[in-house]
């Protein structure tokens, strides 16, 4: 593991973070997007202590009271999630620190994690689902071709449970519709071979047959490998699908608030209300821990128990009660 040697007069807080962030790249093949939270949060950090410090940040001298004054201060304007994940960069970094022989003592171990609540997806229903996917068709402002290629990518959002990085990373070469599968390289740069159903397969394949219109109408500059295309011939960004989802979705749905990833969240739930065994739908979203998977079955419990509330007789004479009184 190459360490850019750092003297112990100046103790330089972006040299070490350089250094972390390579060995996040390097070794454990974090997502760029990962390496940019974690230098994000480490060089926050760094801030607030050399305000404190009235000069430059000296490792040796951080201790946890000072962490502790840092996350005082965000929780004045950042929700507990963030705080968490902020704490956990930091984690991460003084691990690394140790792991490399550049500190004997790590301040953070002693800092408990701030109690995050599951946060509970919001979701569709099935009919709900299936309207923001059929919305195209009934968008009048898009045309033909662009309401091919926006049905393919809703049907494998939903249909496939991808992750939007995932969907907007989608390579030609990946997609097979002969084996109704596509090959999907996932966080941290895991690969998985998800399937595609029969409706996303022939939305695909509509959508290929016509994707070389999508070429820049004066270069005719046309990416070769991306499978969804802009009206620019550039692979489609994570901001424009989320657009486009937010777009379809009121819609379908006349609600505003739909995200790319509640198509993944729909597709989850759904597939356990189908009876879908937990452990396969863990292994289809690609999740590292079956705990993230789980959170899918209280979805499910809060469904049944409103279901129960409105046709149970028992549960129906108790509301009754509670009206009377």
């Amino acid at each position: 593991m190459a360490i850019t040697h750092i003297s112990p007069e100046i103790d330089d807080w972006q040299t070490r973070i350089a250094n972390f962030c390579g060995f996040l790249e390097q070794e454990k093949r974090a997502s760029k997007h990962t390496v940019l939270a974690y230098r994000r949060d480490l060089e926050q950090f760094g801030e607030f202590a050399a305000k404190r410090a009235h000069g430059p940040v000296n490792i040796h001298q951080i201790d946890k009271v000072l962490i502790r004054m840092w996350l005082a201060e965000l929780s004045r304007r950042c929700q507990t999630p963030t705080i968490s994940r902020k704490l956990s960069s930091l984690r991460a970094f003084y691990r690394y620190m140790l792991r490399t022989d550049q500190l004997r003592d790590n301040p953070t171990q002693l800092i408990s994690n701030p109690k995050v609540r599951p946060k509970i997806p919001r979701l569709l229903n099935v009919d709900q689902t299936c309207q923001i996917v059929k919305s195209p068709v009934a968008d009048g402002e898009s045309k033909a071709i662009s309401r091919l290629r926006d049905v393919a990518l809703l049907e494998v959002l939903y249909g496939s449970g991808l992750r939007v990085s995932e969907a907007v990373s989608l390579n030609l070469e990946s997609v097979s519709l002969d084996e109704r599968e596509v090959r999907i390289w996932g966080k941290g740069s895991k690969e998985r071979i998800v399937p595609l159903g029969s409706r996303s397969c022939d939305a695909l394949l509509e959508y290929l047959t016509c994707r070389a219109h999508f070429a820049h109408p004066r270069t005719g500059a046309c990416d070769d490998n991306a499978v969804f295309l802009t009206r620019l011939g550039r692979r489609i960004s994570v901001r424009w699908v989320q657009r486009l989802v937010q777009r379809y979705g009121a819609i379908g749905t006349g609600r505003s608030d739909v995200h790319p990833h509640t198509l993944r969240h729909c597709c989850a739930t759904h597939m356990l209300e189908g009876g879908a065994d937990l452990r396969a739908i863990q292994e289809f979203l690609g999740h590292s821990s079956l705990s993230t998977t789980q959170r899918y079955t209280h979805l499910s419990v809060e469904q049944l128990v409103r279901v129960y509330d409105n046709a149970h007789p028992l549960a129906r004479k108790r509301k009754l009660r509670h009206k009377s009184s």
